[in-house]
């Protein structure tokens, strides 16, 4: 028997960005988080949903999502009220995101507890995301802000990592652990290092905290931006006052990550704990990650597209493709290979990292026809 929703607990789904290392599949118009880069035949934003809703129940999931984004994310989630769905005029990183649904939510239900969780992540084990969650709720419910740390499985340089400190008792929370503090994307000597420790967890950017806690954490670091939002929330459940506060207020707000305006600060008090997340986790970074994990790590070629017309002879890697061009490899390792109708992207997993230069230098060309 599945366990109850969490009475107490709203889900949040900041579904932004596009996703620049996984050009030309992903673009402004059609992110990340609405493909399917898993063959589960739906998108990320839909798996997350799934995820979350025995959780929270369907009825207290919010999603802050671009203006453009408006109608394919409800198109995707048919379940979400529409007073759930938070629209940014432009955006403003996670920071201005996560604070939105935590001050609106917050004057809606004063004790809601918010649980972050970005809409276009891969998680397996549910059971065991389940768990760490609930795990996070009982340690929000005692003040602390609380992220899930995945157990790396290789000396990465691709994340941020967090390093464990005293284990924190919490009645319901048997693996809670306090944080010491936040540490950057690291080389790979270092990152072997935190590998070989094992005091040191993937930052999986998931956050679980009193919205009323989270809010007092930006007040102090970010107070200019912290009036901006409760501004925003004051007038957001008035239709006829929400656009104008929107139009005037978003575009001034400071760009940051909530890791840096939240997180680290809360570290560095002692008010950031941290549950060990026993699950496959990927945030899909770049074609390297997409390849590995639809070819479940063995050194082969993964495709993906509908109706793909791929002719391969000892090759591995990755096609991506949205045509019915006839694409053939011969001979070729570690290859990506991405084909829309307007733009073919070939690279190898090694310089998948680099990906986004070519959209940056598109930018500067004013080819935006193609991102």
């Amino acid at each position: 028997m599945a366990d109850p929703a969490i009475d107490d607990f709203y889900a949040v789904i900041p579904a932004g960005g596009i996703g620049s290392r996984l050009w030309p599949l992903s673009r402004a118009d059609a992110p990340k988080f609405l493909h399917d880069l898993t063959g589960s035949g739906q998108t990320l934003l839909r798996d997350t949903w799934d995820r979350l809703a025995p959780l929270s129940g369907e009825g207290r999931i919010a999603v802050v999502t671009g203006r453009a984004h408006r109608a394919a994310v409800e198109r995707e989630l048919p379940g979400v009220p529409d007073h759930n769905v938070f629209l940014e005029s432009e955006p403003r990183d996670s920071s201005a995101a996560i604070g939105l649904a935590a001050a609106i939510l917050v004057r809606r239900e004063p004790d809601v507890i918010i649980g972050s969780f970005a809409a276009d992540h891969v998680i397996r084990q549910t059971r065991q995301f389940e768990f760490a969650v609930r795990q996070a709720v009982a340690v929000a419910r005692e003040g602390y802000i609380c992220t899930i740390g995945i157990q790396p499985s290789e000396a990465s340089v691709g994340f941020g990592y967090i390093k464990q400190a005293g284990e924190l008792i919490v009645d319901g929370a048997p693996e809670a652990y306090m944080v010491e503090r936040f540490v950057e994307k690291p080389d790979l000597d270092t990152a072997k290092q935190y590998f070989e420790d094992r005091a040191y967890l993937w930052n999986a950017g998931m956050f679980i905290t009193r919205a009323d806690v989270l809010l007092a954490e930006l007040a102090v670091n970010e107070p200019e931006l912290h009036a901006a939002l409760l501004e925003l929330a004051e007038a957001w459940d008035d239709r006829d006052r929400r656009g104008p506060a929107v139009d005037r207020l978003w575009p001034s707000l400071k760009k940051i990550a909530i890791d840096y305006s939240v997180a680290e600060p809360a570290a560095e008090k002692g008010r950031l704990a941290v549950i060990p997340g026993h699950f496959d986790w990927d945030d899909v970074g770049d074609f390297a990650s997409l390849s590995k994990l639809n070819s479940h790590g063995r050194n082969e070629l993964a495709i993906l597209g509908e109706g793909a017309r791929v002719l391969a002879d000892a090759s591995s890697g990755i096609v991506v493709t949205q045509t019915k061009r006839v694409i053939s490899l011969i001979g070729v390792r570690d290859i990506v290979v991405v084909d829309t109708p307007d733009a073919l992207l070939v690279t190898t997993a090694e310089n998948a990292q680099r990906v986004k230069g070519v959209v940056d230098a598109l930018k500067l060309t004013g080819r935006g026809d193609v991102l």
